[in-house]
């Protein structure tokens, strides 16, 4: 029996070598949708948002090390359940920091918020920046370089604070 609380599940971890992150997004949006987890308007609102609200994250303050993440999300209106997607990249791509966002950031690894509840929204984020800054390095780049869902999900499913 799958815990309520996980904010992870095995059929919503992806691995693409797709280079183009509307792509990418309309992938794991086609997959969300038809589970269920996210309404009609949701990709739209994520590429809107995108632009509007960058959600690179540099890992510079943690290690030069490790390369960089981002953490798209949409409203809550958009979603039917709260769970993070993460998407291993096989290939860098482009995303503008969610700090500084004329910055552009090669990053190798999403975090994609789904989350209905707004006041756990940075709950959610504070979780997944925890999660980044207690995590060994040579594990963190173990996780980010892997092209196994199941070696992903098994990894933060034993290493991320629900």
């Amino acid at each position: 029996m799958t815990d309520t609380n996980n904010l992870f599940e095995p059929k919503t971890v992806f691995v693409t070598d797709e280079t183009d992150r509307n792509k990418i997004f309309k992938a794991v949006y086609n997959k969300l949708y038809q589970l269920g987890y996210v309404k009609q308007e949701f990709i739209d609102n994520i590429i809107e948002r995108e632009e509007k609200y960058p959600t690179g994250v540099s890992t510079r303050p943690l290690s030069r090390d490790l390369p960089n993440v981002a953490i798209p999300h949409t409203e809550g209106k958009y979603v039917n359940k709260r769970l993070i997607v993460p998407v291993g990249l096989k290939n860098p791509i482009t995303f503008n920091n969610m700090v500084n966002p004329a910055e552009k950031l090669e990053v190798k690894f999403l975090f994609i918020l789904l989350n209905k509840d707004p006041k756990m929204h940075s709950n959610m984020l504070a979780k997944i920046m925890d999660f980044l800054a207690q995590t060994p390095v040579a594990d963190l780049n173990e996780l980010f370089a892997s092209t196994d869902p199941n070696y992903i999900y098994d990894f933060l499913d034993n290493n991320f604070e629900n």
